[in-house]
């Protein structure tokens, strides 16, 4: 962008606002742009209202579940990326008009990095659900020459859909040809976001030799990244990728890389 944008927000899940405007408000202080992130919970049937507004505001901001692929089709131009994951999560306006980003891509693939190693790969990847966050993984994942995706989720309709997109996935019918051969879990439903949610894969259940990787985070990790830690696999939640996708988001909105560290040191505190 060229200018700054008039207004800073995120849109979506109220439990998923929870550590973003903290680390993006540290980022915006230590460049010293004289801008807020706000979070705004915004039901499914006011979205389109809301964009139009934004839009009018020359507003820019990231946009989480459950809104990732409705507003995706609300931009009037998007990324390639974008469009090939099939939803945004960054988005700014330019010309007049709602322009739609994806860093939930690069943000996944630098969270692996973090948690398990430069250079690591898996070849059988089992992702969890079928949304805007599965799609990220799994256009994350085409990128890994000789790795095959299972998706498995509750709905086949959706996950048929995007397997079709993606000549490296396949959809899993039932949760033990899932988990057979898994080198990597990767949980991209919203499960855990509320304290007492269900794991997403009974701890019990997960193959002996598996990397674990939720995309929800928690202060303190999420619940089922401890209890698969504790039975022996490695494992991490999604904290990492969300400081680096929203690093990304930031490059995005004002050419310049914010201070990660003073992202990272703001949700420690």
């Amino acid at each position: 962008m060229s200018a700054l944008p008039g207004r800073l927000v995120l849109l979506g899940h109220p439990v998923a606002h929870s550590l973003s405007p903290v680390f993006q408000n540290a980022a915006l202080r230590r460049a010293g742009l004289p801008l807020t992130y706000e979070a705004l919970d915004v039901p499914p049937a006011r979205l389109e209202r809301v964009a139009s507004e934004l839009r009018v505001a020359d507003a820019a901001g990231n946009v989480t579940v459950p809104h990732k692929e409705t507003f995706g089709r609300l931009c009037a131009r998007r990324s390639p990326i974008a469009d090939r994951v099939g939803a945004v999560n960054t988005f700014w306006t330019e010309d007049g008009v709602l322009v739609g980003d994806n860093t939930d891509v690069g943000g996944f693939e630098e969270g692996v990095v973090r948690a398990f190693g430069a250079g690591r790969r898996w070849s059988r990847v089992t992702v969890i659900g079928a949304g805007g966050s599965a799609a990220a993984v799994v256009a994350a994942t085409e990128r890994w020459l000789e790795t095959k995706v299972l998706l498995w989720t509750r709905s086949v309709e959706r996950a048929a859909a995007l397997a079709a997109r993606f000549p490296h996935v396949q959809v899993a019918t039932s949760r033990e040809q899932a988990m057979a051969h898994a080198e990597l879990i990767v949980n991209a439903t919203p499960l855990g976001l509320a304290i007492g949610d269900q794991f997403p894969v009974a701890i019990q259940d997960l193959p002996a030799k598996a990397s674990v990787f939720d995309l929800v985070y928690q202060r303190g990790e999420s619940a089922w990244v401890r209890a698969a830690r504790g039975a022996g696999h490695p494992a991490a939640d999604g904290l990492g990728m969300l400081i680096a996708q929203g690093a990304l988001s930031f490059e995005r909105w004002f050419g310049r890389a914010p201070d990660r560290e003073a992202m990272w040191s703001s949700v420690r505190n």
